[in-house]
């Protein structure tokens, strides 16, 4: 389990830790398919908050978890505390692309939720892009989905968790630049919104890279 303690660790730290990714990770395809069965292998646990709250003082837990699955036996549990009303927590996955080209990329996965919910608890966060997520303000902003416009800097999504009671699809695509990195970093979690601790469940994630 990956909590505050061990803030900042990074996917490097995450490989030796949790063992065997249940996904291709950054092999000679960039796309790929997660369901942590096998653990968070290159996922690298990390989280924020705004600088009004020292971050040592933000709890959270980022886990591989049995309780909850939306495909096979595991997923990914992330717990954040709502004292705040603030924080992101979230894991962190590079991509293999070609320097120089520009692609087509559509990214989904699943989200958990207890229930129904009238009030907005979480947001559910994914973002792609050539640099690694640090701030909450590195995440789209509420209701924005890449998929809605043209070739933009970064791809991904900010959308309300708590729409239905267990597992609810969210996706976006992505028309990149010509990249000049040869590492993407596709981030997924979830953002406090509602002043309570919530629990959440991650799974059956997939990303599709097409060159344009």
């Amino acid at each position: 389990m990956f909590r505050r303690d061990a803030l900042r660790v990074g996917a490097g730290a995450a490989i030796g830790v949790a063992g065997i990714a249940g996904c291709l990770g950054r092999s000679e395809s960039p796309n790929f398919a997660e369901g942590f069965e096998g653990g968070l292998g290159e996922w690298g646990p990390e989280a924020t908050i705004g600088p009004e709250v020292d971050i040592a003082d933000f709890e959270w837990e980022v886990d591989v978890s049995g309780t909850e699955a939306a495909e096979g036996e595991r997923s990914l549990r992330v717990w954040n505390e709502g004292d705040h009303d603030d924080g992101v927590t979230w894991v962190s996955h590079p991509i293999s692309v070609e320097s120089g080209r520009a692609y087509g990329i559509e990214a989904t996965g699943r989200f958990w939720s207890e229930s129904e919910s009238f009030n907005t608890i979480r947001h559910a966060v994914m973002r792609l892009g050539p640099e690694p997520a640090e701030v909450e303000d590195d995440f789209p902003q509420l209701g924005v989905n890449s998929t809605e416009f043209g070739e933009t800097p970064i791809g991904g999504l900010r959308e309300p968790l708590w729409l239905a009671d267990g597992w609810r699809e969210y996706s976006f695509e992505w028309t990149t630049p010509e990249l000049s990195t040869d590492t993407l970093h596709f981030a997924v979690g979830t953002a406090v919104i509602w002043e309570a601790d919530a629990t959440h469940y991650v799974d059956d994630l997939t990303v599709t890279v097409e060159p344009r």
